[in-house]
C-alpha cells in the first residue's frame, strides 16, 4: 500500500498542507493513518479523494458544501463537470488515479476526451506534460514501482506513434533536416517522440533512430543525411559526472551542425554549452530554431 505524506498530497492535489489540516479538523475529510512509529500518512483512497475534492473546489464548490455529500455524489459531480467543458486539472487528476489503480480503461478514456475537446497538442501541452511533472513526486518517493510507469509511458508512447503516423511530410528540397535519436542506455522516449510529433506537424524533415542508439551508429546516420540539426533528450543518461564531457564530443563530432538538448540533465546541471549546441527549454522551441 502507498504511503503518502501530506505534503505530497500538497503537490499532487495544489491544495496547501495547512488547508487540508484546516479541512480535516473541520469537515473530517480525511482520515489520516498513522505508522507504528505514530507518523501520520495517506493512502490511495485519500489521494483519489483530495483530487477530486480539489477539482470541486477550485469548480467554486465550497468545502462546507463538499463535506456533506457521500463519495458517490463527489463522484457524479466531477464526472458531470467533464462532460459539460474541458477542465484540464480534471484531466490530469483522472490520469493520477487511473494510473495508481492501473485502469486502462478510465486511462484512455480520458486522454482520448481530452484530445477530442481540445485537440492532441493542447493535450500534451497542458494535460500530459503537467501530468508527468506532477506525478514525479510520486516517482521520486517510492508510491509508484517501476510498473506504473511503464503501463503510464506504453499508453501515452501509443498515442504518440498515432499522432505522428498521422503526418504525412514530403521533403522540399534545400530544407533543413533534423536527427532525433537517445544515447546509449537514454530509454525515457516520450519526449523524444513528442519532438518528433512537433517537428512533423510543422512540416519538417525528420530521421527518426530512436533510443538507446550507439553513438558510431549516430555518426554514420549523419554522414548519410548530413543533417543540420541533431536533436537529443538527455533525462537519465549521460550520468551527471560524464554530461560535460558528453556534450563536448558531441559539438567536436558533429561541427557542421545545431546539437539541440533538451531534458532533466542538461535543465538541472550546471554545464557549457559548445558554440554549436543549443539547450532548449520547451520542446516547442526546437521548431523555432535556425541555423
Amino acid at each position: 500500500m502507498a504511503q503518502y505524506t501530506i505534503k505530497e498530497l500538497e503537490q499532487l492535489s495544489g491544495i496547501k498542507a495547512h488547508t487540508i489540516r484546516v479541512w480535516e479538523q473541520r469537515y473530517s475529510i480525511l482520515s489520516p493513518k498513522r505508522t507504528e512509529t505514530n507518523i501520520r500518512f495517506y493512502d490511495d483512497a485519500d489521494l483519489k479523494s483530495i483530487l477530486n475534492i480539489s477539482l470541486l473546489n477550485e469548480q467554486g464548490y465550497k468545502i462546507s458544501k463538499i463535506a456533506k455529500m457521500p463519495p458517490e455524489q463527489i463522484l457524479q459531480k466531477v464526472q458531470q463537470l467533464c462532460e459539460d467543458s474541458c477542465h484540464g486539472s480534471h484531466h490530469i487528476n483522472t490520469l493520477v488515479q487511473a494510473m495508481i489503480d492501473m485502469d486502462e480503461d478510465m486511462f484512455d478514456k480520458a486522454l482520448s476526451t481530452a484530445t477530442l475537446q481540445i485537440g492532441f497538442k493542447e493535450t500534451m501541452d497542458s494535460v500530459i506534460y503537467p501530468f508527468l511533472n506532477k506525478i514525479g513526486v510520486l516517482w521520486q518517493t517510492g508510491n509508484i514501482t517501476p510498473a506504473h510507469e511503464h503501463f503510464v509511458s506504453n499508453l501515452i508512447r501509443q498515442k504518440l506513434i498515432v499522432a505522428i503516423d498521422g503526418q504525412v511530410v514530403r521533403k522540399q528540397e534545400g530544407a533543413p533536416t533534423y536527427l532525433l535519436y537517445l544515447p546509449e542506455g537514454e530509454l525515457h522516449e516520450l519526449a523524444l517522440l513528442y519532438m518528433n510529433y512537433t517537428l512533423r506537424a510543422n512540416n519538417k524533415h525528420v530521421v527518426y533512430l530512436g533510443q538507446n542508439l550507439p553513438f558510431k551508429d549516430l555518426e554514420l546516420t549523419y554522414n548519410q543525411f548530413k543533417a543540420d540539426f541533431i536533436c537529443t533528450v538527455l533525462t537519465s543518461n549521460p550520468e551527471r559526472h560524464q554530461l560535460q564531457e558528453y556534450i563536448n564530443h558531441l559539438s567536436a563530432s558533429f561541427p557542421k551542425a545545431t546539437v539541440v538538448l533538451y531534458g532533466y540533465q542538461v535543465q538541472s546541471n550546471p554545464v557549457v554549452f559548445p558554440d554549436n549546441v543549443k539547450r532548449v527549454d520547451k520542446i516547442g522551441e526546437v521548431v523555432l530554431l535556425n541555423k
